[in-house]
């Protein structure tokens, strides 16, 4: 079983160590718990293939300590001047931060944490935590979620715990991560600057510094960034995905343990006073908020929390709204529909 660490220096010392010796440590980004190894350690990264399950047509992404070590994983050279100008405006607005890019990468990077490709998708993480690991490791460190490949990604060091325990030597538990969504990962390698999968970071934002940039459709079948498969994020439960006010007001499984995944407590409240309406006297099922406040960043923060929670109640199906889709509600709205999971025959 992993050993759990403080945040004290010594025990972030004490991890490197273990990464530098080809060993495994989940850590917390602001984004969720990412499952480090030493990026330049083949033996190291198929362990963490072989921990998450993943398999090895789904690329890593690399994580630095400071934005002047980009050129030692990515090979900018192969960019126009006008290309490297953007790189360089994104890095200086949004690094550190949930923001990851695709780059061509230099040749000294592993195939096997970048799936073979010719680019590597490269994240300076803002958490205190996990920059001060990197750095005191004096490598670059692959981190894909610390969850089985496909499940719920961990924002706490006990979600970690409960998934890769006996797969992880350390967990550094940092506490909750504050974003709770994974990196939006922006691919400026090709000729259009293209949104691989929506995430921490609004696509409203980048193209506020950077003029329009395209999204790529969420089904693709062959990634060349991570949490581009159809199916994933999923939790034990089968998950339905309906549109804002359409969660059904009547269940046709019986037996079944429902639980219902609303926004905001404005639309939790106008599907109750419905339910109760048409069912008189019936209780209404457990039903969860993601922000009571109506807030998007908020419902980002609680999504993993709380799909973990109905897990650990061992409900049979959640019945999910979409979020608003602006700002953050992409990356929410992504991994409830991935969650569905095609195989299910979800809404």
């Amino acid at each position: 079983m992993a050993e759990l660490l403080s945040t004290a220096p010594e025990d972030i010392e004490r991890a490197a160590r273990a990464l530098k010796e080809g060993k495994l440590v989940a850590f917390p980004t602001e984004t969720v718990y990412g499952l480090g190894a030493d990026a330049t350690n083949t033996t190291a990264l198929a362990r963490v293939f072989e921990a998450k399950r993943r398999p090895t047509f789904d690329p890593l992404i690399v994580h630095i300590a400071r934005s002047e070590e980009l050129p030692s994983v990515a090979d900018l050279s192969q960019l126009s001047a006008e290309r490297r100008t953007l790189v360089t405006r994104l890095i200086e607005q949004f690094w550190p931060g949930p923001l990851t890019l695709i780059l061509p990468k230099q040749p000294h990077v592993p195939d096997l944490a970048t799936s073979a490709l010719p680019t590597v998708a490269v994240r300076l993480p803002a958490h205190p935590v996990a920059q001060d690991l990197i750095r005191r490791t004096g490598l670059p460190v692959a981190a894909p979620s610390a969850n089985p490949f496909g499940y719920l990604s961990p924002t706490r060091a006990e979600h970690v715990k409960e998934q890769l325990g006996n797969k992880v030597d350390f967990i550094i538990d940092g506490g909750r991560s504050d974003v709770g969504v994974e990196s939006t990962v922006l691919d400026l390698s090709s000729e259009e600057v293209t949104i691989l999968r929506p995430g921490g970071l609004a696509r409203e934002r980048i193209e506020s510094l950077i003029g329009p940039v395209h999204q790529i459709d969420r089904t693709t079948k062959h990634p060349t960034a991570p949490g581009q498969l159809p199916s994933h994020y999923a939790p034990r439960a089968a998950l339905s995905l309906y549109p804002a006010g359409g969660i059904p007001l009547q269940f046709p499984a019986q037996g079944e343990r429902t639980a219902c995944l609303f926004f905001s407590d404005a639309s939790r409240a106008q599907w109750l006073a419905s339910f109760q309406s048409a069912n008189p006297g019936m209780e209404a099922p457990l039903c969860q908020v993601l922000s009571h406040s109506g807030s998007l960043i908020e419902a980002a923060a609680n999504l993993f929390d709380l799909l973990h929670q109905l897990d650990a109640l061992a409900v049979d199906r959640i019945l999910a709204e979409r979020v608003p889709d602006r700002d953050l509600g992409p990356a929410i709205n992504d991994r409830l529909y991935k969650a569905r999971g095609e195989a299910k025959g979800n809404h």
